[in-house]
């Protein structure tokens, strides 16, 4: 029977596959460390309560991929290089979601509208990675090799998630509803389109690894082809609402280490 566990389950055991997946994911994750960083470096002065968060979320990427680093290491499994197709950051930042990377890169401090677009991105692609890593642990929260390490990455995930609603919203409160709406929804609609595409091109990746026939690999397009369409005609609303979380200040603290989950 095809099924997300299945799928997932065949991609664990293959060594091949399991590599590219584990490399696809700690490269996702350092760039986002990366990025965090930056923008924590250069956070304007009146926003400047923000630079600890900030530093957290990038502390916990960076860890994220480390992890990832270690569950190859374990396999005794180098990471191989990522498909320029398979890149979801870099195909954002090509797509003008984000802060660019030229800006981050130089010594100025950012805007204000800038932090906005920052956390209306994060808000969205959080949302995103928050649902993902919730379906890895519900099918292999429990798998002896990978399922400490990706409850330790899912529990931040939420963490960041939660950030993102309570700045959002404790900015929108400030007289910037409007404008972080717009944002949210511009930058839902560009996820989407690259989420989809990404999703198909590692598909293709792991079919070829594998060995499926073309069968499955049209039957696993097709279920990614459905999800966009669900998501443009009304699903993207789980990514551009706002509501206040369970969770309040959750990056209030410093980033939990990642010694001792392996």
């Amino acid at each position: 029977m095809l099924s997300a566990r299945s799928v997932f389950q065949e991609i664990l055991d293959n060594d091949d596959s399991f590599r590219l997946f584990c490399s696809i994911a700690a490269s996702g994750e350092s760039q986002g460390g990366w990025e965090n960083g930056r923008i924590a470096a250069l956070v304007p002065q009146s926003m400047r309560y923000l630079a600890p968060k900030i530093t957290r979320h990038g502390a916990d990427e960076d860890k994220h991929g480390r992890l990832f680093n270690a569950l190859l290491n374990k396999r005794e499994l180098e990471p191989v290089p990522v498909p320029p197709e398979t890149d979801y950051t870099m195909l954002l930042e090509q797509r003008g979601i984000g802060l660019a990377h030229d800006k981050l890169r130089r010594d100025e401090p950012l805007t204000e509208d800038d932090i906005l677009i920052y956390l209306s991105h994060s808000r969205v692609t959080e949302q995103r990675a928050a649902e993902q890593m919730n379906m890895l642990v519900k099918y292999f929260g429990d798998h002896p090799e990978a399922g400490r390490p990706l409850r330790t990455i899912c529990d931040d995930e939420e963490n960041h998630l939660a950030y993102c609603h309570e700045e959002l919203l404790r900015l929108a409160r400030a007289g910037h509803g409007r404008t972080i709406l717009r944002v949210l929804r511009e930058c839902a609609m560009a996820e989407s389109r690259v989420y989809r595409d990404v999703s198909l091109a590692v598909m293709a990746h792991m079919g070829r690894i594998l060995k499926w026939p073309k069968a499955k690999s049209t039957a696993l397009a097709a279920g990614i082809h459905a999800l966009y369409a669900y998501e443009r005609l009304g699903g993207q609303r789980r990514m551009v609402s706002l509501s206040m979380p369970e969770r309040r200040d959750a990056l209030g603290g410093p980033a939990t280490a990642a010694a001792g989950i392996l």
